[in-house]
């Protein structure tokens, strides 16, 4: 999102291509290589902590870019809920460049505050459009040159290396741009996990990060790449967004929400299936945005003029609607709050919450149960019954990093990497390496 200007984007009246219905998550390994557990990394097509817990991205952006003077922004976002602050900086090459020195605060901010930071350079939005954007190239030069402000903070810290990085023109080039802003990075010694944009103002209308994000994660040496897809006015069907997100966790590529919002000027986005799939298949999703945007998309401000005590009506269902922060959000680990909850469900008496096997509890307990089996249906995916047959763990109990232990141990494993495949989902073989 552009908020000194407009965002120029084109609406698209054309379906995504190959949308599907919504199907059960497939868990397959997205390439031969994990991350090291170095810091928040990715695992199996998931996002974890260093300790092994998964982590789900429940935030809202902020446009400190342009607002540096709205200092409390980011305790004030934390105190509604959520466990992670997307957070806009200038390169330098459009907007005002954020400094060495600025970044470490925003990174001090972020951890007072106990909330994971993603951080951004926003000039490269458009690029090929709009000819004052910058390159995916130059955004990483960006990131070099204040690495000393990152090091140390892989725990907290995840590298977005630039906002919706092409326009509408000349987007075929996303993928290559991608995978040598990557390695670039990684060769400048950066081993945080990285958070790319799709092309198409950050909507992917061409399926270009779908496409080819399977090469993208290939590139990166550490394995250790989020791809992140906005949705406005391109997703203005349950359809559309259960088709893109679930392309993504059926082939175990880790995807966020990195934008959205309740309504834009190229179309009408279906934020309730966003939030509601986005639960369901545990992904990550980022709310646009906090306040101050301008341009004639005021109507996205969560809060009037900085203001966290004059929610909009776009920030209370956001943050106080079905599937939203307060309801959702578990803080990170690494916090020592030991992944609870910022006041929000943390899966007790009253419904929600994970399964030992991985699967949501039920909202609404038997009755999306009709054939009393224990396994429900909810929200287009499948729910456990609390304190039924299925409410076990059955395939060999639960590994600390929330994956179930393999029942037929290393003969689901022929690789023997400690990850192994049983009833269409990943594993772990007790003992190995992935059992931590």
């Amino acid at each position: 999102m552009n908020i000194p200007r407009s965002r120029w984007l084109t609406a698209f009246g054309a379906a995504l291509a190959g949308v599907a219905g919504l199907l059960l998550p497939v868990f397959g390994p997205a390439g031969d290589a994990e991350a090291a557990a170095t810091g928040i990394h990715v695992a199996n097509g998931r996002v974890y902590e260093a300790n092994g817990n998964e982590f789900v991205m429940r935030g809202v952006n902020h446009a400190h870019a342009w607002y540096p003077d709205r200092t409390s922004s980011i305790a004030d976002i934390a105190a509604k809920g959520a466990n992670t602050v997307r957070v806009v900086l200038g390169s330098g090459d459009r907007w005002t460049r954020t400094g060495t020195a600025e970044v470490a605060s925003l990174i001090g901010q972020c951890k007072a505050s106990k909330v994971i930071c993603v951080l951004e350079v926003h000039d490269t939005t458009g690029y090929g459009e709009d000819g004052a954007a910058t390159s995916l190239d130059k955004a990483a030069d960006y990131w070099i040159g204040v690495k000393s402000a990152l090091e140390g903070q892989e725990d907290y810290v995840v590298v977005n290396i630039g906002n919706e990085p092409f326009g509408n023109s000349n987007y075929s080039a996303w993928t290559d741009a991608t995978k040598n802003a990557i390695r670039k990075l990684r060769a400048a010694g950066l081993d945080h996990a990285l958070m790319v944009d799709a092309p198409n103002w950050g909507q992917d209308w061409s399926n270009t990060m779908r496409n080819n994000a399977a090469s993208v994660f290939a590139s990166d040496p550490d394995r250790n790449t989020i791809f992140s897809i906005h949705m406005y006015g391109v997703y203005d069907t349950a359809a559309e967004v259960q088709g893109y997100l679930n392309h993504f966790v059926g082939n175990g590529l880790p995807l966020v929400v990195g934008e959205f919002g309740d309504a834009h000027s190229d179309g009408n986005p279906d934020e309730n299936a966003i939030m509601a799939t986005a639960q369901a298949l545990r992904l990550g999703y980022l709310g646009w945005s906090w306040s101050g945007n301008g341009s004639g998309v005021e109507y996205l401000d969560m809060v009037n003029g900085f203001n966290a005590g004059s929610l909009t009506s776009w920030g209370n269902r956001f943050l106080n609607g079905a599937n939203g922060i307060s309801t959702t959000s578990k803080a990170a680990t690494v916090f020592g709050n030991g992944g609870g909850d910022n006041g929000g469900d943390d899966g007790g008496e009253s419904g929600g919450g994970t399964a030992p096997n991985g699967y949501p509890y039920c909202v609404n307990g038997t009755a999306s149960d009709p054939d009393g089996d224990g396994w429900g249906w909810e929200s287009n995916r499948s729910c456990v019954v609390r304190g039924s047959a299925a409410d076990t763990g059955s395939t060999g109990g639960t590994a600390p990093n929330g994956y179930p232990y393999c029942a037929n141990g290393t003969a689901s494993d022929p690789d023997g990497d400690g990850w192994g495949w049983e009833s269409n989902r990943s594993c772990v073989v007790r003992g190995s390496s992935a059992d931590h």
